[in-house]
């Protein structure tokens, strides 16, 4: 997958037909659907991909994963009205050449009839398409836990991106939640949601070590989310991410948020820079985006390349210049 190019002219087209006609953009979950799209079912999926092809050589894969139980459930539809902002910021201001988008759903193994839902790495308006697949569940579970580990294994052995097979370079993988995983992949999840036979349950800092091993794995916190604001969500998360636990105090920002945390991680700006293409855009995110990414930034210096001055000599005598 990941043919084509994204367009905001195509996007706008889209929107304004489901406005004059009354459509939901999250049509089939809005017209109730219980059970997962064939398009983002993982079972039996072999693999999902994001390859590099002569119109994108370089391929980058991004995949944005957010629970769907409970108050996170209103994620998806502010990052598929937002979509033009993450994918301006990623593709006008060069963060990225040749990103490759996949988006997916989280919810709970133990109790919802749909715990896991998984696009296709899209470099076109089909990742738009992916979002309104999904079915926006709200369940969960309520024991401040849901299946994100189930998600680490799909993405860690059913993925394969050329970002890093051909070039080592890592994608980046965001998780958007406000609950901690549970202890292991339990195989009996993993049969029935995937299709995988294991032989035994993998703790869960195992499968994440493996996944680490191919993404850049984040983890977003908004606030104002049922349990946002209990400490040992944030104090899990940081045990296991370290500084790649997102702390986000404006929802609105998230896009905005996604997207300078790729350009930081690729070294293709400063936070500085991000922040001024944040107002270049109109955005007002540029307060929350900066206290989300502060210790990112700290890590991440862009690096500029000049050419030589004229008088520093190629041949005959040396010059050092200090």
């Amino acid at each position: 997958m990941g043919s084509g190019r994204w367009s905001t002219d195509v996007y706008d087209a889209a929107a304004r037909y489901r406005a004059a006609t009354g459509t939901s953009a999250f049509a089939y979950s809005d017209g109730g659907a219980t059970a997962v799209h064939p398009r983002l079912d993982p079972m039996g999926v072999r693999i999902r991909e994001s390859q590099d092809s002569a119109e994108h050589p370089t391929s980058l894969a991004i995949a944005v994963l957010f629970d769907v139980t409970g108050s996170m459930h209103r994620v998806p539809r502010l990052i598929q009205r937002r979509l033009p902002n993450l994918l301006g910021l990623v593709l006008d201001q060069g963060y990225v050449a040749h990103p490759q988008i996949l988006f997916g759903a989280i919810g709970d193994a133990t109790c919802d009839r749909v715990p896991l839902q998984v696009g296709q790495f899209e470099s076109d308006n089909r990742m738009d398409d992916d979002l309104g697949r999904i079915v926006l569940e709200g369940g969960g579970g309520g024991q401040m836990t849901e299946s994100y580990e189930l998600a680490m294994y799909f993405m860690a052995r059913h993925t394969s991106i050329d970002c890093h097979e051909k070039r080592g370079r890592k994608g980046h993988l965001f998780f958007i939640g406000d609950e901690m995983p549970y202890p292991r992949v339990r195989a009996r999840e993993v049969a029935r949601v995937i299709g995988d036979e294991l032989i035994d349950d993998i703790p869960m800092r195992t499968i994440l070590a493996e996944l680490s091993g191919k993404y850049h794995v984040y983890y977003v916190l908004p606030t104002g989310t049922h349990y946002s604001g209990d400490r040992r969500v944030l104090d899990r998360w940081r045990d296991l991410l370290g500084q790649r636990v997102i702390q986000l105090d404006d929802l609105d920002a998230l896009c905005e948020t996604l997207a300078l945390t790729v350009g930081l991680e690729g070294d293709a700006i400063d936070l500085d820079d991000g922040i001024r293409h944040l107002r270049d855009q109109g955005s007002s995110a540029g307060a929350s985006v900066t206290r989300a990414l502060a210790t990112i930034a700290a890590d991440h210096v862009a690096v500029a390349t000049s050419v030589a001055p004229a008088d520093l000599a190629t041949t005959g005598d040396q010059i050092e210049r200090l």
